[in-house]
């Protein structure tokens, strides 16, 4: 199986941007290797639906945020957006071709092979003609009793202009004949679905032989839509979505209060420019046209599907169908045995570091150390920084009763986390009212480090001492996703990590100059810089008579002086192998540029998102964890850490449980060649080994 990114190799110096072409179609590459594990016989059933839901949730954001940036270059008349000379214009209409590709291809898979086997299996999706009498009267009375009085049917004249129809939802547009009873006849309406109505509807056991048998809402909609029109004959009812221009703008230059500037932006959001119209396969061709030019669209924009509108909303039935013979196995996470043996995780972590590996061994203890940090006497201040966290985070929590009971509180909210604005927003307000200090990072530089610092005053030979209790990680401070992302994260009282990390809070809340750290590598200020150092520090090993080699796993990789640096190493006998969940640009395998570089791709169960670089660094193995990846806006527009482990154990768990067991994976892996092209990787001969698997087992309780 493979598919490609259709970019072609770049020689040194010479990369397309990372906002445009490279970078738009590395993400619909991406969404290809999720749709092959929807599309993976050995998958699961209903987990495959749960990918293909994954990819259409994915597509949202490529639209709202993506294409809307295309579609405002081209606005711009903007002549050139690649060093490949393509124009907008161009390069939007590349992107356009490969996106239908991939929706026909999602929706080929749904009706041709989930929803029969999902049938097969008993779970059914009945469609209007095969409903019984009896399953008929009951989603009538389901229309009329908790549907209808919902709608509001708009009738399009001009007193009734086009109404403002909100991003991705749910609208009808109907075809009618007659009049009405003010003898008007304009001949078409719009019927929106409050998002508050299920798009599934389960059906009574008693009415079906199927224990999980579904409608979906559309179905419902277009069989009684009549009732909202009495006497009027209704020609068509055709689903549509339009998905908006979703990204936020801030003049960083004219801004003089960043949260009032978001909160008045966000309302916006739902109503921005369209950027891409769904529709059925049966909409006119007339109302199809009728609704491009209510949205401002050309036919490019247009999607026609052969089923529900919106996936995403079949999300809902892999959690409500209680068929675990149909789902991945579940699992227990793991704890380590150095947090076993106390009550008190602030001696445990004087004992010792504590590595976590999520979600293969359990978030709790994060919880634990805020949770025992908020009620501690001992404890005088807690810092910490706000990425993604959720409306209702137990981190929170313990940080508003930590403010309560009278700790010093700091927390640096980063109001630009996109689609998380509006949550970080409330707990900022929330903060404040109980007396924390909220700052929100350095306008125009996102904070996206994962830091959390904890001072404890604590008895010592010498008298009493304050000591700094820091938490870094990979990923966010989010107890859900935890579950699902695989990420690291470190605890330790090690002195001069602590300086480092109070450090980097001085720059997010004070003002001066960056001082320098001893052993955090920090963006915007060295993390790049000492990247590059340690890839030359692998090529000058190599000219040295001695190995080089580079182990380093990301989510995306686009910085162009990175990829030349490779380039570089490769060329002079570093061996290197990259691990990149997402975009890349760099191409490995060219003779004579990159032979002595791999890269892969690891898509399964969870989503890997931990970020480590490996330096053999003439035997010392320097390892670091991040939570920036290789792109020039981690490198120079946010405020990211990269951070080592020191301990040798926990070091050797990184080099083992993050990068060795990810070589070695012949189940979930994706090599790309020297074309761009990615190519699943197999097992043959040898045996299949699927590292998220392995990690289950490793680190179970």
């Amino acid at each position: 199986m493979t598919h490609r990114t259709d970019i072609a190799p770049p020689s040194i110096g010479h990369f397309p941007s990372e906002h445009f072409l490279n970078r738009e179609l590395g993400i619909l590459a991406f969404n290809r290797r999720v749709l092959s594990q929807a599309k993976n016989p050995h998958t699961p059933l209903l987990e495959r639906l749960r990918f293909l839901c994954i990819v259409s949730s994915n597509l949202d954001e490529f639209f709202e945020i993506r294409v809307a940036g295309l579609k405002e270059q081209i606005k711009l008349n903007s002549v050139t957006v690649t060093t490949d000379g393509l124009t907008a214009s161009a390069a939007f209409n590349l992107v356009s071709n490969e996106a239908h590709g991939l929706v026909e291809a999602q929706y080929n898979l749904l009706n041709n092979e989930i929803l029969p086997q999902l049938a097969d299996e008993g779970i059914h999706f009945l469609r209007r003609s095969t409903w019984t009498d009896e399953q008929r009267e009951w989603i009538r009375n389901y229309f009329l009793c908790d549907v209808m009085p919902l709608l509001t049917p708009i009738g399009l004249d001009p007193s009734h202009p086009f109404p403002r129809v909100l991003n991705k939802s749910l609208n009808f547009a109907i075809e009618l004949e007659g009049k009405d009873a003010f003898g008007r006849s304009s001949g078409a309406a719009i019927v929106q679905a409050p998002r508050v109505l299920p798009r599934v509807i389960r059906l009574p056991r008693a009415l079906c032989e199927q224990a999980d048998s579904f409608v979906f809402l559309s179905s419902v909609l277009h069989a009684f839509v009549g009732e909202l029109f009495s006497g009027m004959h209704v020609l068509g009812s055709y689903q549509f979505r339009v998905t908006r221009n979703s990204d936020l703008f801030v003049d960083d230059e004219e801004v003089k209060n960043l949260r009032t500037k978001i909160q008045g932006e966000l309302p916006q959001r739902h109503f921005g420019d369209g950027v891409r119209l769904e529709v059925t396969d049966n909409c006119s061709e007339s109302m199809a046209n009728f609704l491009l030019t209510q949205f401002n669209l050309s036919e490019s924009d247009l999607y026609r599907v052969t089923g529900p509108v919106n996936l995403v909303r079949l999300m809902q039935v892999p959690d409500g169908v209680e068929r675990d013979d149909l789902k991945f196995p579940p699992f227990r996470p793991g704890f380590p045995k150095t947090l076993a043996k106390r009550h008190n995780i602030f001696e445990d972590i004087r004992a010792n570091d504590i590595l976590l590996h999520h979600p293969y061994q359990s978030f709790s203890p994060v919880i634990s150390l805020l949770d025992q940090a908020a009620i501690d006497p001992q404890v005088v201040a807690i810092k910490m920084t706000v990425y993604r966290t959720g409306t209702d985070s137990v981190l929170m929590q313990s940080l508003l009763r930590a403010a309560q009971n009278g700790k010093e509180v700091t927390v640096v909210v980063e109001l630009m986390a996109r689609f998380d604005e509006e949550a970080n927003i409330g707990w900022a307000t929330k903060l404040e009212e109980v007396g924390a200090h909220v700052v929100y990072g350095v306008v125009g530089y996102k904070t996206h480090a994962k830091m959390l610092m904890i001072v404890r005053r604590e008895e010592a030979k010498t008298g009493s001492l304050l000591r700094r209790y820091v938490h870094l990680g990979t990923g966010n401070y989010h107890p859900k996703t935890a579950r699902l992302y695989s990420d690291f994260g470190l605890m330790t009282c090690n002195e001069d990590i602590g300086v480092d990390v109070n450090e980097v809070f001085k720059q997010l809340t004070g003002l001066g100059r960056a001082q320098s750290l001893k052993h955090l590598w920090q963006a915007p200020f060295s993390l790049q810089r000492n990247i590059l150092t340690a890839i030359r520090g692998e090529i000058h090993a190599v000219r040295s008579g001695k190995r080089g080699r580079i182990i380093a796993k990301m989510n995306s990789l686009l910085e162009p002086e990175t990829i030349n640096t490779l380039y570089e190493a490769s060329q002079a006998g570093v061996s290197i192998d990259l691990m990149v969940r997402g975009v890349c640009a760099l191409r490995p395998g060219i003779k004579g540029l990159s032979e002595n570089i791999r890269v892969r791709s690891i898509i399964g169960r969870l989503l890997e998102h931990h970020r480590i670089f490996y330096f053999l660094a003439d035997g010392e193995e320097n390892v670091y964890l991040s939570s920036a990846d290789w792109m020039e806006r981690n490198f120079f527009r946010r405020i990211e850490l990269a951070f080592p482990v020191l301990d040798k154990k926990l070091k050797r768990r990184v080099i083992n449980e993050g990068l060795k067991i990810y070589l070695l994976d012949n189940v979930q892996s994706w090599d790309m060649d020297a074309n761009g092209q990615y190519h699943q990787r197999r097992a043959s001969r040898s045996k299949p080994r699927c590292a998220q698997t392995e990690l289950i087992e490793l680190l179970k309780p």
